[in-house]
């Protein structure tokens, strides 16, 4: 275990190397990202700035949500980025030179081209402080909301990693599941920045269940700042994270065992 994360820790920072060659590409794409970040809470904020609230769902609680989702999105992508860009080793064939490395492939993948998303994290962090202190000052949440909500963000992250995981799995079946992600990681996660009250039930079952991207955020903070369910939801949030995470993971290894090269 101790050299494993030892192992992850040097090739990480041989990544980052390799990326910080090109600062000014690196400076310029973290401030990309925070700007689109930035217009995208700014749109919800309008409409809350407007109506006041979205089903009994206040700006600040809206804030909340948004930053959970966005913490845990910046986390799985930071620590996981090519996972999410499978399709284009199974296509050209680099999955092929993952494979006859002396190291496990996933292991391998989620060290290519790490990321830092300073932009994700700046914003979601700033939007979250935004939101956890006017709860704080009105007495909505009191300060054991804080750790409650690093957790909620660490079990978001595991979910979106599993999420992520599953459909790039599927890519050692379908090849070319581009699409595929745009469903189940990017439409979803934008769904999950509002409340799943403002969806059709339907829609909210599948975010809880098929897509359980309403884990990841929704579930954390009607339990944290909007007192509901009970800790034990919390708790159970958690352990499903790891359960979809392993999960997953079997989806992972069953593909791998189906590779074919692409001959190139």
């Amino acid at each position: 275990m101790r050299n494993g994360l030892r192992m992850y820790v040097l090739l990480i920072r041989a990544s980052l190397r390799s990326r910080m060659q090109y600062k000014f590409n690196f400076i310029f794409s973290s401030l990309m990202a925070a700007l689109v970040s930035v217009a995208e809470f700014l749109m919800v904020a309008l409409v809350l700035d407007r109506f006041g609230s979205v089903k009994g769902w206040s700006l600040h609680e809206v804030a909340y949500l948004y930053a959970v989702i966005l913490l845990s999105k910046a986390i799985y992508r930071s620590l996981a980025s090519d996972v999410h860009h499978l399709e284009k080793y199974l296509v050209s064939g680099d999955m092929d030179a993952l494979l006859i490395r002396p190291l496990p492939v996933l292991f391998v993948l989620m060290t290519q081209n790490f990321r830092l998303l300073v932009g994700e994290f700046g914003q979601g962090l700033l939007v979250l402080a935004y939101a956890m202190t006017h709860m704080l000052r009105v007495g909505q949440i009191g300060w054991e909301a804080i750790p409650l909500t690093v957790i909620a963000i660490g079990s978001g992250a595991l979910i979106l990693f599993a999420i992520g995981l599953a459909t790039a799995s599927a890519g050692f079946w379908l090849t070319r599941i581009e699409e595929l992600q745009n469903v189940t990681e990017d439409a979803a996660r934008s769904a999950a920045q509002y409340p799943l009250d403002v969806y059709p039930g339907w829609l909210r079952y599948i975010l809880l269940t098929f897509l359980p991207v309403g884990l990841a955020n929704y579930v954390p903070a009607s339990v944290i700042i909007r007192h509901e369910y009970g800790g034990w939801a919390l708790a159970a949030v958690t352990v499903m994270a790891f359960v979809f995470v392993l999960l997953a993971g079997r989806l992972w290894k069953l593909g791998i065992s189906r590779y074919q090269s692409t001959g190139t």
